[in-house]
């Protein structure tokens, strides 16, 4: 997908950082996102692209490994984020689906997307990132930050934030019993 806001396209690096990162990016466009002299309209496919792409590829190819090679991760933290994404999704989707970006509704939707959102990157950084920093070789991070960043600049690429895409995401969650 071509976006007119830069969503980076990192090819390498610690997936800490690049996971990070994307936490500050998330910041950024959720602070976008409220100000309504933007293209609010734009940013919020920017912003659905990018998140999704990003905990795709996190719940692929990072929560397992970390799982597996932290002794500070465990099932439950796992199991939590991956609840917190689809809450976030869910959140997400309410954003997507309103018509126009200046109404009440709208400010609404982004607000309790934001505030999901913040207490996610908080937890996970807490949790999940900070012991995997200090468990996790740099050599299997390097290399879990490659094929992370391929999963997510693939996923960005295939539009994976649609409506129509979001609105799978969320009904798979429920019926996997991750949303009520």
């Amino acid at each position: 997908m071509n976006h007119a806001i830069e969503l980076g396209r990192p090819v390498a690096g610690d997936v800490i950082d690049l996971i990070t990162d994307d936490h500050r990016l998330f910041e950024r466009l959720l602070a976008q996102l409220r100000d309504a002299s933007q293209d609010r309209d734009a940013v919020r496919q920017a912003f659905a692209d990018v998140l999704i792409a990003h905990g795709e590829a996190e719940e692929e190819l990072v929560y397992p490994v970390l799982r597996r090679r932290s002794s500070e991760v465990d099932q439950d933290d796992i199991e939590h984020g991956h609840e917190e994404h689809a809450e976030g999704n869910e959140a997400l989707l309410a954003v997507l689906e309103l018509k126009g970006t200046d109404t009440q509704a709208f400010d609404d939707a982004v607000e309790k997307l934001s505030n999901l959102i913040a207490h996610h990157i908080a937890e996970e950084e807490l949790t999940i990132l900070s012991p995997a920093r200090e468990e996790v070789g740099e050599r299997v991070r390097a290399d879990l930050g490659a094929k992370w960043a391929e999963r997510r600049n693939e996923l960005i690429d295939e539009g994976c934030g649609t409506p129509a895409k979001v609105r799978a995401l969320v009904a798979d969650a429920r019926r996997e019993g991750v949303l009520s």
